[in-house]
């Protein structure tokens, strides 16, 4: 199993799109998460740096610029999405990457408080 760390970038990233207001509140992730061909949409134009800000994990021993080095991205590449950070809470927790999970957990509460939702 993969190993992750936090990638306080990603982390700075997401809450400057909550204060802004770059929030997505009711999606299905499923039908929004970026997949394959958004991904490389976005590296076309966008450098490694940007791609990896929406992503809160950084892959152990991956190297830099490749897909593998980012894990748990939480929008769209765009906006952020509340489904997302759920998203990414529970698969941190399912898999036990707990600074990863708490990272994810603190922004969803900061979106929540910001977007009126506690």
């Amino acid at each position: 199993m993969a190993n992750y760390e936090v990638n306080d970038a990603a982390v700075e990233h997401a809450r400057k799109l909550i204060d802004s207001r770059q929030y997505v509140l009711d999606s299905d992730w499923g039908a929004v998460q970026p997949h394959a061909d958004a991904q490389n949409a976005f590296l076309e134009k966008h450098t490694w740096p940007e791609y990896a800000a929406w992503h809160l994990g950084l892959t152990k021993g991956a190297n830099d610029e490749t897909k593998a080095r980012y894990a748990f991205v939480y929008g769209d590449l765009r906006r952020i999405h509340r489904s997302g950070l759920i998203a990414c809470v529970y698969r941190a927790s399912e898999w036990r990457h707990k600074k990863v999970e708490l990272a994810a957990h603190a922004l969803l509460q900061h979106l929540d408080t910001k977007a009126g939702l506690t």
